[in-house]
């Protein structure tokens, strides 16, 4: 994406906070200084943008790796205001609400991911906000406050960032603060009852030196669908709704020229009900049919849903010299979310499922960056704890009672609580005026500890009791409900074994070569690794390790380069190697009883691909920008074993990617008017997603391929404090899937036959589908004083 740059006064301003795409790449020299790049601004059309994908500020067209970055300024004039919008934006890349919350993400980059949110499950794409790692995909859907930039790096991060980065890494980049006073208010309002309220600001406590900033964010909206029919009188019936509350509070001290420390506190809570999903074929069991509505469902258990987080951080940065600093960044998370997913989403308890998920995160990273004549080295050291815990029952009372029993639940539990400690470093290195190289590599030691129990309850113990007031669980009320089965008794004495620990180590490393042509054209290419840990699956029978880690191998080739001033072409070939891919299933087993829990290193995938990202400037109020990305990418081997003759055989034709079409396109433009009463910014984009599917292992949920167009236009007052926003989203009302679940068995006559479906877990045709957003309107008034 782009911005115009224009000689006004006040354009100039938004340029000073514009930051726009992003990569990560090595520095051949210290960074330009302020007048250098004012001058750089005031010469040229195409913007120069500062991104710190490499952990220090660099200049995108300098950097080899494959980066996208949104800045506040673009955020803005697209009204973009929750994280997964940034998809669009950047090649290959899948950012998604996950299932049933608005706040769980599913994220691929280049086919590499994790779309099952369960406890202890490990992302494939790692998240980071300010530079501290969010270890769950909930509450990682982040609404959009305060915020000075967004990245997305592709490809395996295994040197500087790591962990479970196989995939490559977001970064949410707060703003600091100025030190003078300001206060920004924005109001939204919109189609569906929208109405949201926005309050950031900061004063200083003391003139240059200690300044207080925050953020409040109060986000409501009705449901784009409802619950046609619920069993408990009461509830809420709005489906897709949105309730969402967010505060943020910060503390900046400068004692001296060389020392800055930062305090970031900020807590969420989302109140939106959980999302019920579309039937995509009629009931067995109740009279109920497919929904004319795809955002419209039923449900036989409580609508309501929390998502709970807490954050706090430290940072405190000091310039030991002119040529030398170093970092320091320490964080705690918690989050927890008690939820309701009605699986079948019919009237009839079928299969439902309570649940729970409670996270504890502590991290601490100590980081030091040297700048010598030709090269600069960057290394440090990160550790973290994770407790990552939770409990679901599957309540399957119609087929219980249909087995001549009060009910039948599945109940899971345990905890998968881990810690890891890295060592890395990374050096970029000027061979001479036009060659230069980057070399690095991560070691890290990853440990977990886990326990986990599972079994079979011939009795309905759905624990409605057991929650006070519909959000806090009693624990010991529904331990009196529910005996306690015994998943880790493998010795068969009737005591619950030890939780069980394992340990991984790896070294990742990273190599490039970078070849300067010219001051504007760059030719890189690059080796890098990504490194996921083992793990144990929270939903065994037998708690023992069940997965080795994966690697990830990753080759490009590239070129960024920029053309007479007004246009920006930066391309970027791309292979990569996925071994000892780890894979989920959650499939029914050889009774309507059994659920087929399977987690294990199944086989190889690769991938390979085109990505490019230019930005055209055609007049001096006009601007293009394009991001396209093809891959290629599949299952090249998936083994398993016979069970009645023990032969080992290769499924891959029975596998594909998920979450990841082989085309993604996006094209925009902006133009600026200069008017008497203001400048007005008219952007819009059309973002295209080829087909995809949502499961790996014989995919029912397909999603054909859509298109979206959005349009905006932004006013700006001439003294710069107002601001009026109509942004239309979705404008042509694309239907299409974000998730699903599919607990319906294919005709073992012919697998291949989606048509032909047979009865799956709860005895009932359960194929669900979650969808995205419908057509949406919004107009925002903003005033900075």
């Amino acid at each position: 994406m782009s911005q115009l740059y224009t000689n006004t006064t006040f354009r100039r301003s938004l340029l000073a906070v514009a930051i726009a795409s992003a990569v990560a790449m090595p520095v051949y020299a210290q960074e330009q200084s302020a007048e250098e790049a004012q001058a750089e601004q005031t010469t040229k059309g195409l913007e120069r943008i500062e991104v710190t994908a490499r952990r220090t500020v660099e200049n995108l067209q300098e950097v080899p790796v494959a980066v996208t970055s949104v800045g506040e300024m673009e955020l803005e004039q697209s009204g973009i205001q929750v994280l997964t919008e940034i998809q669009q934006f950047s090649p290959n890349t899948t950012l998604q609400n996950s299932r049933g919350t608005n706040s769980t993400l599913t994220a691929f980059i280049r086919g590499v991911g994790q779309q099952d949110p369960l406890w202890g499950y490990e992302p494939g794409v790692g998240i980071y906000i300010d530079d501290v790692y969010v270890a769950r995909p909930q509450g990682a859907v982040l609404d959009l406050l305060n915020v000075q930039r967004i990245e997305v790096l592709r490809g395996p991060q295994g040197t500087l960032y790591g962990k479970n980065t196989t995939g490559g890494a977001v970064k949410y980049v707060t703003k600091e603060m100025s030190g003078d006073a300001e206060f920004d208010i924005r109001a939204t309002v919109g189609t569906y009852n929208q109405r949201d309220v926005k309050l950031t600001g900061q004063l200083p406590l003391i003139d240059n030196t200690l300044y207080f900033g925050f953020g409040v964010a109060d986000l409501n909206r009705d449901g784009f669908g409802e619950f046609l029919e619920v069993s408990y009188p009461g509830q809420d019936t709005e489906n897709y709704n949105k309730d969402l509350t967010a505060l943020r509070a910060a503390l900046e001290w400068r004692p001296s020229a060389d020392l800055f420390l930062r305090l970031n506190w900020d807590k969420t809570e989302d109140d939106s009900n959980s999302k019920g999903g579309y039937r995509l074929l009629p009931s067995l069991l109740t009279p109920i049919q497919v929904p004319d509505s795809v955002f419209d469902s039923y449900s036989s258990m409580p609508t309501w849903n929390k998502v709970e987080q807490e954050n706090l951080s430290l940072t405190a940065t000091y310039d030991i010299s002119s040529n030398m600093s170093l970092k320091y960044v320490a964080a705690m998370r918690e989050s927890y979310s008690p939820t309701n997913i009605d699986f079948d989403s019919t009237p009839l308890p079928i299969f439902d499922v309570p649940a729970y998920y409670d996270d504890d995160q502590s991290s601490h990273e100590l980081q030091l960056t040297y700048f010598g004549e030709s090269y600069k080295v960057v290394g440090g050291i990160y550790a973290d704890e994770t407790d990552s815990c939770g409990r679901f029952d599957a309540v399957l009372t119609v087929l219980g009672n249909a087995l001549n029993a009060p009910g039948l639940t599945r109940e899971v539990s345990g905890c998968s609580n881990g810690s890891s400690v890295s060592l890395y470093a990374q050096a970029a290195i000027d061979l001479n005026d036009q060659w230069s190289m980057t070399i690095g590599g991560r070691q890290t030691r990853d440990e977990k500890e886990a326990f986990v129990t599972n079994g079979l309850i011939f009795d309905n113990i759905y624990p409605l009791d057991g929650w006070i007031d519909g959000f806090v669980r009693d624990e010991a009320a529904i331990a009196a409900a529910t005996p306690m089965v015994l998943g880790t008794d493998t010795n068969n004495d009737g005591i619950l074994d030890a939780p069980k620990k394992e340990s991984w180590s790896r070294f990742t490393p990273r190599i490039g070569v970078e070849y300067s042509y010219s001051n504007d054209i760059m030719f890189f290419a690059s080796y890098g690794q990504g490194f996921k840990s083992g793990t144990f699956n929270p939903r065994a029978t037998i708690n023992e390790p069940a997965a080795d880690p994966e690697i990830v191998d990753s080759f490009e080739i590239g070129m960024k380069s920029d053309w007479n001033d007004q246009l920006r072409a930066n391309v970027t070939l791309f292979m990569l190697d996925h071994k000892d891919r780890q894979y989920i299933s959650v499939l029914p087993g050889e009774t309507s009883t059994d659920l087929n829990q399977r987690l294990g290193n199944i086989g190889k995938s690769s991938a390979k691909g085109i990505e490019i990202e230019s930005t055209y400037i055609a007049t001096e109020n006009l601007s293009f920008d394009l991001a396209f990305g093809y891959i290629d990418a599949k299952f090249d081997e998936v083994l398993d074993t016979d069970p009645n003759t023990g032969a080992v055989f290769d499924k891959s034709d029975l596998f594909t990617i998920s979450n990841t079409p082989k085309v993604t396109a996006n094209l925009g433009f902006t133009y600026d008017v200069q008017a008497p009463i203001g400048d007005l910014v008219v952007n819009g984009n059309y973002y295209y997603r080829g087909k995809y599917d949502l499961f790996e292992e014989l995919n029912l949920l397909k999603q054909d391929g859509y298109g979206i167009l959005n349009l905006g236009v932004t006013w700006y007052s001439d003294d710069g404090l107002w601001t009026v926003g109509l942004h239309g989203k979705n404008l042509t009302d694309e239907e299409y899937m974000v998730g699903g679940y599919q607990f319906v068995t294919p005709d073992p006559s012919d697998l291949y036959d989606t048509s032909l479906y047979l009865p799956g877990l709860g005895g009932d045709t359960t194929l669900t589908a979650y969808y995205g957003d419908p057509r949406t309107v919004s107009l925002t008034v903003g005033y900075r004083f």
